[in-house]
Protein backbone atom coordinates (compact mmCIF):
# COMPACT_ATOMS: atom_id res chain seq x y z
CA UNK A 1 0.00 0.00 0.00
CA UNK A 2 1.05 3.64 -0.96
CA UNK A 3 1.70 5.48 2.07
CA UNK A 4 1.94 9.59 2.46
CA UNK A 5 2.70 11.52 4.85
CA UNK A 6 1.55 15.13 5.61
CA UNK A 7 1.82 18.12 7.82
CA UNK A 8 -0.45 16.84 11.11
CA UNK A 9 -2.17 16.05 12.71
CA UNK A 10 -5.19 14.75 11.15
CA UNK A 11 -7.45 18.02 10.12
CA UNK A 12 -4.54 20.24 8.91
CA UNK A 13 -5.34 22.61 5.80
CA UNK A 14 -2.41 19.75 4.34
CA UNK A 15 -4.85 17.01 5.44
CA UNK A 16 -8.05 18.64 3.55
CA UNK A 17 -5.79 19.10 0.10
CA UNK A 18 -3.78 15.68 0.08
CA UNK A 19 -7.17 13.88 0.37
CA UNK A 20 -8.08 16.10 -3.33
CA UNK A 21 -5.52 14.16 -5.20
CA UNK A 22 -6.29 11.26 -6.88
CA UNK A 23 -3.17 9.14 -5.31
CA UNK A 24 -4.62 9.59 -2.07
CA UNK A 25 -7.35 6.96 -2.74
CA UNK A 26 -6.86 3.92 -0.88
CA UNK A 27 -3.15 4.98 0.50
CA UNK A 28 -2.19 5.17 4.02
CA UNK A 29 -2.30 8.59 5.03
CA UNK A 30 0.10 9.19 7.83
CA UNK A 31 0.18 12.78 9.60
CA UNK A 32 3.43 14.08 10.81
CA UNK A 33 4.35 17.40 13.40
CA UNK A 34 5.88 19.32 11.28
CA UNK A 35 7.30 19.83 7.78
CA UNK A 36 10.58 18.54 8.43
CA UNK A 37 8.92 15.55 10.02
CA UNK A 38 6.76 15.11 7.09
CA UNK A 39 9.79 15.39 4.94
CA UNK A 40 12.53 13.49 7.25
CA UNK A 41 9.42 10.58 6.69
CA UNK A 42 10.17 10.51 2.98
CA UNK A 43 13.78 10.84 2.50
CA UNK A 44 14.17 7.20 5.25
CA UNK A 45 11.37 5.75 2.82
CA UNK A 46 9.15 5.21 5.65
CA UNK A 47 6.83 7.38 2.80
CA UNK A 48 6.45 6.95 -0.83
CA UNK A 49 5.65 10.66 -0.85
CA UNK A 50 4.86 13.73 1.51
CA UNK A 51 2.27 16.81 1.08
CA UNK A 52 3.55 19.81 2.46
CA UNK A 53 2.94 23.71 2.33
CA UNK A 54 5.11 25.83 -0.01
CA UNK A 55 3.24 29.44 -0.17
CA UNK A 56 0.27 31.30 0.99
CA UNK A 57 -1.17 33.94 -0.90
CA UNK A 58 -0.95 36.31 2.18
CA UNK A 59 2.14 35.71 3.99
CA UNK A 60 4.56 34.26 1.14
CA UNK A 61 6.35 31.53 0.49
CA UNK A 62 6.77 29.03 3.71
CA UNK A 63 10.62 28.91 4.79
CA UNK A 64 10.54 25.31 6.07
CA UNK A 65 9.60 24.03 2.88
CA UNK A 66 12.35 25.98 0.88
CA UNK A 67 14.80 24.99 3.26
CA UNK A 68 14.70 21.51 2.97
CA UNK A 69 14.05 21.55 -0.89
CA UNK A 70 17.24 23.16 -1.28
CA UNK A 71 19.28 21.54 1.54
CA UNK A 72 19.39 17.73 2.08
CA UNK A 73 19.25 14.46 0.06
CA UNK A 74 17.35 15.51 -3.00
CA UNK A 75 13.17 15.67 -3.37
CA UNK A 76 11.23 16.05 -6.23
CA UNK A 77 7.68 18.04 -6.79
CA UNK A 78 5.39 15.77 -8.51
CA UNK A 79 2.13 17.67 -8.17
CA UNK A 80 0.27 20.29 -6.56
CA UNK A 81 -3.04 21.86 -4.78
CA UNK A 82 -4.29 25.25 -4.56
CA UNK A 83 -6.47 24.89 -1.64
CA UNK A 84 -9.07 28.17 -0.35
CA UNK A 85 -8.11 28.56 3.04
CA UNK A 86 -11.37 29.17 5.64
CA UNK A 87 -10.53 29.44 9.68
CA UNK A 88 -13.63 28.87 12.58
CA UNK A 89 -12.57 29.76 16.25
CA UNK A 90 -13.06 26.46 17.90
CA UNK A 91 -13.87 25.86 20.96
CA UNK A 92 -15.14 22.87 23.59
CA UNK A 93 -18.29 22.77 23.79
CA UNK A 94 -20.17 25.22 25.79
CA UNK A 95 -17.39 27.66 25.97
CA UNK A 96 -18.83 31.37 25.99
CA UNK A 97 -16.63 33.95 24.18
CA UNK A 98 -16.15 35.83 27.32
CA UNK A 99 -14.50 33.10 28.88
CA UNK A 100 -11.54 32.49 26.04
CA UNK A 101 -8.21 33.66 27.68
CA UNK A 102 -5.84 31.86 25.62
CA UNK A 103 -5.86 30.66 21.13
CA UNK A 104 -3.89 28.74 19.72
CA UNK A 105 -2.90 28.49 15.87
CA UNK A 106 -0.17 28.04 13.41
CA UNK A 107 2.10 31.90 12.61
CA UNK A 108 0.43 31.83 8.94
CA UNK A 109 -3.09 31.43 10.27
CA UNK A 110 -2.51 34.10 12.51
CA UNK A 111 -1.05 36.35 10.20
CA UNK A 112 -4.32 35.82 8.12
CA UNK A 113 -6.77 36.93 11.04
CA UNK A 114 -4.73 39.24 13.08
CA UNK A 115 -7.32 42.20 12.27
CA UNK A 116 -10.21 39.50 13.16
CA UNK A 117 -8.13 38.80 16.60
CA UNK A 118 -7.41 42.17 17.76
CA UNK A 119 -11.31 43.02 17.04
CA UNK A 120 -13.22 40.24 18.47
CA UNK A 121 -10.26 39.02 21.07
CA UNK A 122 -8.92 42.04 22.25
CA UNK A 123 -5.95 41.31 24.79
CA UNK A 124 -5.91 37.41 24.43
CA UNK A 125 -2.45 36.11 23.89
CA UNK A 126 -1.79 33.93 20.88
CA UNK A 127 0.43 30.80 21.11
CA UNK A 128 1.54 28.84 18.26
CA UNK A 129 1.43 25.60 17.41
CA UNK A 130 2.76 23.53 14.38
CA UNK A 131 -0.53 23.78 12.60
CA UNK A 132 -3.52 24.90 12.74
CA UNK A 133 -5.16 21.04 13.42
CA UNK A 134 -2.18 21.06 16.14
CA UNK A 135 -4.37 24.10 17.72
CA UNK A 136 -7.14 22.08 17.73
CA UNK A 137 -6.07 19.05 19.36
CA UNK A 138 -4.66 20.92 22.47
CA UNK A 139 -7.73 22.83 22.60
CA UNK A 140 -9.78 19.60 22.77
CA UNK A 141 -7.55 17.91 25.55
CA UNK A 142 -7.44 21.09 27.51
CA UNK A 143 -4.47 23.27 26.95
CA UNK A 144 -5.92 25.73 25.50
CA UNK A 145 -9.61 27.82 25.50
CA UNK A 146 -9.68 28.08 21.46
CA UNK A 147 -8.19 27.42 17.98
CA UNK A 148 -7.88 29.44 14.86
CA UNK A 149 -8.03 26.13 12.48
CA UNK A 150 -9.90 24.33 9.28
CA UNK A 151 -13.42 23.70 9.81
CA UNK A 152 -12.19 19.80 9.21
CA UNK A 153 -10.65 20.27 12.58
CA UNK A 154 -13.39 21.01 14.43
CA UNK A 155 -15.09 18.40 13.34
CA UNK A 156 -12.45 15.31 14.10
CA UNK A 157 -11.64 16.79 17.61
CA UNK A 158 -15.38 17.37 18.42
CA UNK A 159 -15.31 21.11 18.88
CA UNK A 160 -17.55 23.40 18.19
CA UNK A 161 -17.51 26.84 15.80
CA UNK A 162 -18.27 30.07 17.67
CA UNK A 163 -17.31 32.35 14.63
CA UNK A 164 -16.65 30.99 10.64
CA UNK A 165 -15.04 32.32 7.49
CA UNK A 166 -12.57 34.29 9.87
CA UNK A 167 -10.55 36.08 7.34
CA UNK A 168 -8.66 39.72 7.04
CA UNK A 169 -8.41 39.20 3.57
CA UNK A 170 -11.51 37.28 1.25
CA UNK A 171 -10.15 34.89 -0.98
CA UNK A 172 -6.89 33.33 0.83
CA UNK A 173 -5.12 29.94 -0.39
CA UNK A 174 -2.92 28.24 0.10
CA UNK A 175 -0.42 26.03 -2.58
CA UNK A 176 0.61 22.31 -1.60
CA UNK A 177 3.01 20.10 -3.21
CA UNK A 178 3.68 16.47 -3.32
CA UNK A 179 7.41 15.51 -3.12
CA UNK A 180 9.07 12.12 -3.69
CA UNK A 181 12.10 10.95 -3.98
CA UNK A 182 13.97 11.57 -7.72
CA UNK A 183 12.25 10.20 -10.15
CA UNK A 184 12.23 10.90 -14.09
CA UNK A 185 9.28 13.84 -14.62
CA UNK A 186 6.18 12.91 -16.44
CA UNK A 187 5.36 13.46 -19.52
CA UNK A 188 4.34 17.21 -20.57
CA UNK A 189 0.99 18.39 -20.76
CA UNK A 190 1.02 21.92 -22.41
CA UNK A 191 0.30 23.38 -19.19
CA UNK A 192 3.34 22.43 -16.73
CA UNK A 193 5.72 24.10 -14.03
CA UNK A 194 9.45 23.50 -13.51
CA UNK A 195 10.99 24.17 -9.68
CA UNK A 196 14.93 24.33 -9.62
CA UNK A 197 17.00 25.69 -6.88
CA UNK A 198 20.29 28.09 -8.03
CA UNK A 199 22.95 28.44 -5.65
CA UNK A 200 25.43 31.43 -6.93
CA UNK A 201 29.37 30.54 -7.66
CA UNK A 202 30.18 34.23 -5.99
CA UNK A 203 28.28 37.06 -4.62
CA UNK A 204 28.67 39.90 -7.54
CA UNK A 205 27.30 42.64 -9.19
CA UNK A 206 24.61 41.30 -11.80
CA UNK A 207 24.71 37.78 -10.35
CA UNK A 208 20.62 37.82 -10.04
CA UNK A 209 20.55 39.47 -13.80
CA UNK A 210 22.37 36.75 -15.25
CA UNK A 211 20.24 33.95 -13.79
CA UNK A 212 16.92 36.41 -15.27
CA UNK A 213 18.36 36.93 -18.71
CA UNK A 214 19.06 33.32 -18.84
CA UNK A 215 15.18 32.90 -18.89
CA UNK A 216 14.38 36.03 -20.25
CA UNK A 217 16.64 35.48 -23.47
CA UNK A 218 14.34 32.02 -24.32
CA UNK A 219 11.14 33.47 -23.04
CA UNK A 220 10.91 31.34 -20.10
CA UNK A 221 8.54 32.96 -17.69
CA UNK A 222 9.42 32.90 -13.93
CA UNK A 223 6.21 32.85 -11.40
CA UNK A 224 8.12 32.37 -8.46
CA UNK A 225 11.82 33.65 -7.18
CA UNK A 226 12.95 33.91 -3.91
CA UNK A 227 16.10 33.95 -2.16
CA UNK A 228 17.29 31.75 0.60
CA UNK A 229 20.49 32.24 2.81
CA UNK A 230 22.63 29.02 1.94
CA UNK A 231 23.13 28.55 5.87
CA UNK A 232 26.91 29.18 5.49
CA UNK A 233 28.05 32.79 5.64
CA UNK A 234 26.35 35.93 5.62
CA UNK A 235 25.75 36.86 2.38
CA UNK A 236 25.33 33.64 0.96
CA UNK A 237 22.76 32.76 -1.10
CA UNK A 238 20.42 30.60 -3.27
CA UNK A 239 16.97 31.70 -5.38
CA UNK A 240 14.48 29.18 -5.27
CA UNK A 241 12.51 29.73 -8.80
CA UNK A 242 9.37 28.33 -10.31
CA UNK A 243 9.04 28.68 -14.37
CA UNK A 244 6.25 28.12 -16.58
CA UNK A 245 7.23 25.11 -18.71
CA UNK A 246 8.95 21.37 -18.55
CA UNK A 247 11.89 20.34 -18.78
CA UNK A 248 11.50 18.32 -21.94
CA UNK A 249 10.76 21.86 -23.56
CA UNK A 250 13.64 22.80 -25.24
CA UNK A 251 13.34 26.28 -24.09
CA UNK A 252 13.24 25.54 -20.76
CA UNK A 253 15.90 22.96 -20.83
CA UNK A 254 18.50 25.03 -22.35
CA UNK A 255 18.01 27.87 -19.97
CA UNK A 256 18.65 25.20 -16.83
CA UNK A 257 21.66 23.94 -19.17
CA UNK A 258 22.88 27.33 -19.02
CA UNK A 259 22.52 28.05 -15.39
CA UNK A 260 24.18 25.30 -14.55
CA UNK A 261 27.20 26.65 -16.77
CA UNK A 262 27.28 29.96 -14.70
CA UNK A 263 26.11 28.58 -10.82
CA UNK A 264 27.59 26.67 -8.81
CA UNK A 265 24.65 24.51 -8.76
CA UNK A 266 21.53 23.98 -9.88
CA UNK A 267 19.04 21.80 -8.06
CA UNK A 268 16.14 20.17 -10.12
CA UNK A 269 13.57 20.26 -8.15
CA UNK A 270 10.64 18.54 -10.61
CA UNK A 271 8.62 19.50 -14.07
CA UNK A 272 4.36 18.82 -13.08
CA UNK A 273 1.35 20.15 -14.08
CA UNK A 274 0.43 23.36 -12.96
CA UNK A 275 -2.86 24.02 -11.23
CA UNK A 276 -3.33 27.56 -11.46
CA UNK A 277 -4.04 29.25 -14.88
CA UNK A 278 -2.47 28.38 -18.42
CA UNK A 279 0.79 28.77 -19.62
CA UNK A 280 1.10 32.14 -22.21
CA UNK A 281 1.84 31.36 -25.68
CA UNK A 282 5.18 30.57 -26.97
CA UNK A 283 6.52 33.87 -28.74
CA UNK A 284 8.21 33.45 -31.93
CA UNK A 285 11.46 32.23 -32.07
CA UNK A 286 11.29 30.24 -29.13
CA UNK A 287 9.28 27.06 -29.91
CA UNK A 288 10.79 23.23 -29.84
CA UNK A 289 10.87 23.19 -33.52
CA UNK A 290 12.72 26.20 -34.11
CA UNK A 291 14.85 25.25 -31.64
CA UNK A 292 15.91 22.28 -33.59
CA UNK A 293 15.97 23.95 -36.36
CA UNK A 294 18.47 26.89 -35.15
CA UNK A 295 21.04 23.38 -34.17
CA UNK A 296 20.14 22.17 -37.40
CA UNK A 297 21.91 25.12 -38.88
CA UNK A 298 24.26 25.50 -36.90
CA UNK A 299 25.72 21.77 -37.26
CA UNK A 300 25.79 21.85 -40.96
CA UNK A 301 27.87 25.44 -41.03
CA UNK A 302 30.70 23.37 -38.78
CA UNK A 303 30.43 20.00 -41.14
CA UNK A 304 30.18 21.86 -44.16
CA UNK A 305 30.99 25.54 -44.34
CA UNK A 306 27.10 25.94 -45.67
CA UNK A 307 23.15 25.70 -44.36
Amino acid sequence: MTTLTFLGPEGTFAHQALRILPISAGADLEAAGSVLLAIEALRAGRADAALVPLENSIEGAVPATLDELANGAPLVITDEVYLPVSFNLLVRPGTPRDQIGSVATHPHAEAQVRRWLHDNLPGVPITFADSTAAGAEAVARGAYDAAISAPLAGELYGLEPLATDIADNPGAVTRFVLLTRPTAPAPRTGNDRTSLVAYLREDHSGALLEILTEFSSRAVNLTRIESRPTKGRIGQYCFSIDCEGHIADERVGYALAALHRICADVRFLGSYPRRDGRQGPVPAGRTDQEFVDSHTWLRSIRDSGTA
